[in-house]
């Protein structure tokens, strides 16, 4: 029986249920955070079905180190990184990056377009993110969307600076083909 009585309205209450791993406060931990967490599972996943396991594995990580919570930063900011980091630990191969032979077929020279978004949602977006070569998808997710730097993003998957800047200028000529493309058709 947990010796401490949570309060589910805080986040602080949560995290002291979690603490003595209390399962009505890890269901509404889960129930406060999942529909947070599983957008970024879906950006470094291949599929949905992938972005679900992601979802289970990074709050099986959450609740095993949850003790290293400080309270100094916000409890969403820290569960955010816990689920890069399992997202970024599955997707440690050594051949991650290598694997993204389209490079080679995509064009290195984009001209600009003002109007190269006009017409185009958010979910069209988020799906070609979601189709690129994966170190591709890795890089562009790690940097564009949670903002490391292409130090840290090379200490993280041991790959140079230069790679990793490498990895995001081809993920953004790879984007703007498929936009250019879209805009093309219509």
């Amino acid at each position: 029986m947990p010796s401490v009585r949570f309060d589910p309205t805080t986040d602080e209450g949560l995290v002291l249920g979690c603490r003595e791993q209390d399962r009505r406060a890890q269901r509404a931990l889960y129930e406060k955070y999942s529909s947070r967490m599983f957008p970024i599972c879906l950006r470094y996943a291949r599929d949905r079905e992938e972005a679900r396991d992601l979802l289970q594995e990074g709050f099986v990580t959450v609740f095993s180190k949850i003790s290293s919570f400080t309270f100094s930063g916000s409890l969403e900011g820290w569960m955010r990184r816990v689920f890069v980091t399992t997202a970024l630990m599955r997707l440690r191969k050594p051949d991650v990056l290598k694997e993204t032979v389209d490079a080679d077929t995509v064009a290195w020279k984009v001209t600009s377009d003002d109007d190269i978004l006009s017409g185009i949602g958010g979910k069209d977006i988020v799906r070609m993110i979601s189709e690129m070569p994966e170190g591709f998808r890795l890089v562009f997710n790690m940097n564009v969307v949670e903002g490391y730097s292409h130090q840290e993003i090379s200490k993280i998957l041991g790959i140079s600076e230069g790679t990793s800047r490498s990895q995001l200028s081809r993920a953004r000529t790879w984007l703007q083909e498929r936009l250019r493309d879209i805009k093309d058709r219509r």
